[in-house]
């Protein structure tokens, strides 16, 4: 088969399978629900707030606030669309329609995570400008410093969740054992890490607090993260990349099984 049929092939695949469609939609509807119900809460407390409180209220990150769990829903989506074919057993059929594993692999990725990249794109804005509508006159405008910026990146930020949750299902191919290491991780471990003054300084490099960066447009007076939105959305990227060539090589090693 030549690379443009794999691509084809792996983009059959994926609309057929009724569960990452279904995720997918649960990320959207996740992101942008919980975004709103944050926001409309996040103005009614406002007045309520220190001096310090308001200093650091930073109306775009606070409509991302749904991400927390959208991203569950896009780590879900990048599990299954890779493992699917080691739980059914399709995958022999898969390697011996295409031989050259890295064609495989990065067909499917790339396919998976140009759909990823385009709905997530989507939901950070959707979530953006329905956020600010439940912020009323707390508002950011979508032309302030950093705020374009942080609307952009909150897509990206997804997109990269769901690639890294791909190479991750790619080393371990079963989707229990994929899926009970990655939810915890992000969802108690990290926020754990993140939380507590002994393990801080290293939380913060992890993948989804260093990338989380990104969507924050006010810097809380703090806050003496060494790194910049940027810099946290590279350091994102190459815990993404590990993962990937992680899968990559395992994949070229191991049989189909």
């Amino acid at each position: 088969m030549t690379a443009t049929q794999v691509v084809q092939s792996e983009w059959t695949k994926i609309r057929s399978v009724a569960s990452t469609v279904w995720t997918l939609s649960l990320a959207v509807v996740v992101t942008i629900a919980l975004g709103m119900l944050i926001s409309a809460l996040s103005k009614n407390e406002f007045e309520s707030l220190s001096a310090r409180d308001r200093a650091a209220f930073d109306p775009t990150f606070i409509s991302f606030a749904g991400m927390s769990l959208g991203q569950l829903a896009m780590i879900v989506f990048g599990v299954l669309v890779v493992s699917n074919e080691y739980s059914t057993g399709m995958i022999r059929v898969s390697l011996a329609a295409v031989p050259q594993r890295g064609t495989f692999l990065f067909s499917k990725l790339g396919v998976a995570t140009a759909l990823a990249l385009v709905v997530s794109m989507a939901t950070s804005f959707a979530t953006f400008f329905l956020g600010q509508a439940m912020l009323g006159d707390l508002k950011a405008s979508i032309g302030d410093d950093g705020v374009l910026r942080a609307v952009f990146g909150g897509g990206l930020y997804m997109t990269l969740m769901a690639l890294f949750s791909m190479g991750v299902a790619t080393m371990l191919r079963s989707p229990m054992l994929s899926l009970g290491i990655l939810m915890p991780f992000f969802f108690l471990i990290s926020n754990i890490l993140g939380n507590v003054d002994a393990t801080k300084k290293v939380g913060r490099f992890l993948p989804d607090q260093a990338g989380s960066k990104i969507m924050q447009v006010v810097q809380p007076p703090d806050d003496d993260t060494p790194y910049g939105p940027w810099g946290g959305l590279g350091i994102m990227a190459l815990w993404v990349a590990a993962a990937v060539v992680g899968g990559y090589v395992l994949l070229k090693r191991r049989d189909a099984q």
